[in-house]
């Protein structure tokens, strides 16, 4: 699929799709519950729908009650052997411990780029806490628990999905756990998970994510909840904002745990005018400064903050690029081979990307099968000279299924 989207300026309101790694980790704390759950505001894009497929594969049933509304009976009782991640990294290693609760051979795979990311850091924790597993580093990984309990130590600088994984599995592990990590990133994405858990009244205690005390035999139980907007995709509308016109997101806990609500703070560090209430924010288009940005802790905001920089005055530094090597494609490597296609002038020194300022052209890039690499070309085209034409535009259905409709929809003249 192609999609050209020509200069132009913006100006409307947008309901960004719910946060898909709130969602999947709700779907996962409602298989394990003893009893029904209620999710609301689920808005199915590729991810949710194999994290969905996943759980029922694992032994829940699945209701849906509305178009964003579903009621799943928990219960951990595999009907098949072999469950199917998709290209999701963090279904992958979430889904992973979870089924090495059973005392039954169990193999996780999936597809596309997923093949190629590496698990090899789930191997030594399991087999510390009592699964037996067979992997070469990649999909497929072959599990047999059940996951035991113990003590073990969790590498989290590359991703912190895993220990995630851990977190929501271990409480229904028969002992008591001591997990010490290595390097914890992704910070944000950890507070998540113990606030999730929290809402299906699972207790784990942490000292600042480097040492958990998860205690054993826990049950989780059913609860009802509304999954909050994602900032994730929010953050592309409200560039495309503070580049070419005026946006509002609505339906966005301004005072979210999210990693990428940082976006906020990022714009703001721009220039960008800003405004925000509980539920929504505004971001209109001003004269934009070159800022410096700490992106290690919410990597997935480098290639909208790359055409950020690109339209401010001066030089942009964003800090972190050492994360982006394992997505979807090798995100900086990217954004690097595929922006500089727009002129966009952006350089690579050890964890550091560099954004100049200056005027981008039209032309065609390929998304990489890579969500964001697409969804933030389509913002850099609104200010650029030319159309920019996204091959493998597809890609954003991974996350954000109605993002061409969203964007078409505040798209009001031709610039």
């Amino acid at each position: 699929m192609e999609k050209t989207i020509h200069p132009s300026q913006v100006s409307g309101e947008v309901r960004p799709p719910c946060s898909k790694s709130y969602a999947q980790r709700a779907l996962a704390a409602a298989l394990l519950s003893d009893g029904e759950t209620t999710l609301s505001n689920i808005e199915l894009c590729d991810d949710t729908r194999y994290a969905m497929n996943v759980i029922t594969g694992l032994g829940a049933s699945v209701r849906q009650t509305g178009p964003t509304e579903y009621v799943i009976r928990g219960g951990l009782a595999p009907i098949t052997d072999t469950i199917n991640t998709g290209e999701s990294g963090l279904a992958t290693r979430l889904f992973t411990p979870i089924a090495a609760l059973c005392d039954r051979r169990m193999t996780i795979t999936g597809t596309g780029t997923m093949l190629r990311r590496p698990i090899g850091m789930m191997i030594d924790p399991l087999r510390n806490l009592g699964v037996q597993v067979r992997s070469n580093g990649y999909l497929p990984i072959t599990v047999q628990g059940p996951l035991r309990g113990g003590e073990t130590d969790v590498e989290a600088y590359v991703s912190s999905q895993f220990l995630t994984g851990l977190l929501m599995s271990l409480p229904l592990a028969e002992g008591d756990t001591i997990l010490h990590v290595e390097q914890p990133n992704s910070l944000p994405y950890l507070a998540v998970t113990v606030d999730l858990a929290s809402k299906f009244r699972i207790r784990m205690e942490h000292n600042g994510f480097r040492e958990f005390f998860i205690p054993g035999g826990q049950h989780y139980h059913p609860a009802k909840l509304h999954i909050e907007g994602d900032w994730s995709s929010a953050a592309f509308m409200l560039v495309a904002g503070a580049i070419a016109g005026e946006v509002t997101a609505k339906r966005m806990n301004t005072l979210s745990l999210q990693a990428d609500l940082a976006i906020i703070q990022a714009l703001t560090k721009a220039g960008a005018v800003i405004i925000t209430t509980p539920d929504e924010i505004t971001v209109r288009k001003r004269e934009l400064t070159g800022f410096d940005f700490d992106a290690t802790q919410r990597p997935d905001l480098f290639p909208i903050l790359a055409v950020l920089g690109a339209n401010c005055e001066g030089t942009t530094h964003i800090r972190g690029m050492n994360r982006l090597v394992y997505k979807e494609s090798n995100r900086a490597e990217a954004i690097v081979s595929e922006y500089t296609k727009l002129g966009m002038d952006v350089a690579l020194e050890d964890d550091v990307m560099t954004v100049r300022g200056g005027s981008l052209s039209g032309g065609t890039i390929d998304s990489c099968n890579d969500h964001r690499i697409a969804m933030a070309a389509a913002i850099a085209a609104l200010a650029a000279s030319g159309p920019v034409t996204i091959t493998n535009a597809q890609a954003v259905t991974k996350s954000y299924p109605r993002f061409w409709d969203d964007l078409d929809s505040i798209i009001r003249t031709k610039a």
